[in-house]
């Protein structure tokens, strides 16, 4: 089996050559950073974007999942891709398809939700580091992009610590903490936990973006000098409010207009443009229904 080229970037000099230091980062979002919410986004100022989080199994086995769910274009980077996965050869399988095709492949250790569960996949691998470790060596070995990874903190701030560091040594080159557990989550989603990240940054040596309470543009200052980051990962607001890194306001319409003229552009699905467009206008409706006199 052939191994990845000795010369691949790694470390700061990938996120400063390939990710061109991006600050600005638009988080994977299953169903929802598909192509064309990526080309919008960037449109307004997002640096980065990674892809929705793909089942690495599917995307290994079957050539249809991989041309309805992975869509790309040269305008469409810097790019990350993001794989969920148990097992390491799948997982390399999977990121051998997309390799000439983005910047970094990034491996998702952080879904909480029941479907992670019951796959045994991102929060839910977080006790299992031999496997985690196993994934992370061996696409740093064999690809010829390097492999990052998106992590939940544990309650005790020392094994999220423990935790960062062993992903480090297994060869991840950039490491995104969301701030919360994996029990966070719905109706018990609460604040992230901005000094675990900043406690993480202290001790890793590779680049590093934070995740969790960015909600107006001035959060993303006050988060990079509280945690010390090198940039901020956005999901929940950049669903809500795409225009939100260049701080200044929008009509809801004129966004949805934007992303309307490129999702039928791109082809997009009917399933990603109903989402999008349901989410930007329903927010829009609440907050209206708010301020109208009773």
């Amino acid at each position: 089996m052939a191994t990845q080229p000795r010369n691949k970037l790694e470390g700061y000099d990938f996120y400063r050559t390939a990710l061109k230091s991006a600050r600005y980062v638009v988080a994977p979002m299953v169903d929802m950073s598909e192509l064309a919410w990526r080309i919008l986004s960037r449109g307004y100022g997002a640096e980065l974007c990674y892809t929705p989080m793909f089942h690495s199994g599917h995307f290994a086995q079957s050539e249809t999942y991989r041309r309805e769910n992975f869509q790309t274009c040269p305008e469409d980077r810097p790019l990350i891709v993001q794989f969920c996965g148990n097992d390491p050869q799948t997982v390399l399988k999977a990121a051998r398809y997309v390799q000439d095709k983005c910047d970094a492949v990034d491996i998702n250790l952080g879904c909480p939700q029941g479907i992670a569960k019951r796959g045994h996949y991102g929060a839910f691998l977080q006790d299992d580091w031999h496997i985690i470790s196993g994934i992370v060596s061996l696409l740093h070995k064999e690809l010829s992009v390097p492999v990052t990874c998106k992590i939940r903190i544990f309650d005790d701030v020392s094994r999220t610590i423990e935790y960062a560091k062993m992903l480090e040594r297994s060869g991840c080159q950039l490491l995104t903490v969301h701030g919360r557990t994996r029990e966070m989550k719905g109706p018990n989603t609460g604040i992230a936990d901005w000094d675990q990240i900043r406690a993480v940054r202290q001790v890793i040596r590779i680049p590093m973006f934070a995740n969790g309470n960015i909600l107006y543009f001035e959060d993303i200052e006050r988060c990079l000098e509280h945690t010390g980051v090198d940039g901020i990962m956005t999901a929940e607001t950049n669903l809500n409010n795409p225009a939100l890194f260049t701080n200044r306001d929008t009509f809801v319409w004129e966004v949805v207009d934007k992303y309307l003229e490129i999702a039928v552009r791109l082809g997009t699905s009917f399933i990603n443009v109903k989402g999008h467009v349901f989410k930007l206008y329903n927010i829009t409706f609440q907050v209206s229904y708010r301020i109208l006199p009773g």
